[in-house]
């Protein structure tokens, strides 16, 4: 009874750590590696799916062309909030007065790679479109 307390704490601790070293391989998620620099300086024509799929990650969308040849299609959206807060104290020994200004902001950013693989799954041609707002 103690080694299966035992082992139900151990079990608990994993899952608290979210399986670091405990024997498992996690698999580690990078969202930084789709970019448009990483598109354009490291995808070329030519290369193997497999290649594609080792720089860049996984597609969100497979798809075939007119003659049945793949088409990866990576669409990616990220918004990113910033708060800013500003304040100032100013004060006597008796009165103290505090205010506070806070403001935010938000930015959009939309990156749509699109891959067309030949016969022979390998980059044929490759395009992407990114924006901010």
């Amino acid at each position: 009874m103690r080694h299966m307390r035992w082992g139900f704490l151990m079990v608990g601790l994993c899952v608290l750590m979210g399986g670091a070293g405990c024997g498992g391989k996690q698999a580690e998620i990078k969202e930084d590696r789709l970019t448009v620099g990483r598109v354009q300086g490291e995808v070329k024509v030519g290369m193997s799916a497999a290649q594609v799929a080792e720089l860049v990650g996984s597609p969100n969308i497979v798809t075939t062309d007119e003659k049945r040849r793949e088409v990866w299609i990576y669409d990616k959206v990220s918004t990113d909030r910033v708060d800013t807060a500003s304040s100032s104290y100013a004060g006597l020994i008796i009165l103290g007065t505090n205010s506070s200004d806070r403001s935010s902001s938000q930015r959009q950013r939309t990156l749509t790679i699109i891959i067309k693989y030949d016969e022979e799954k390998k980059v044929r041609d490759f395009a992407y479109n990114s924006t901010q707002f």
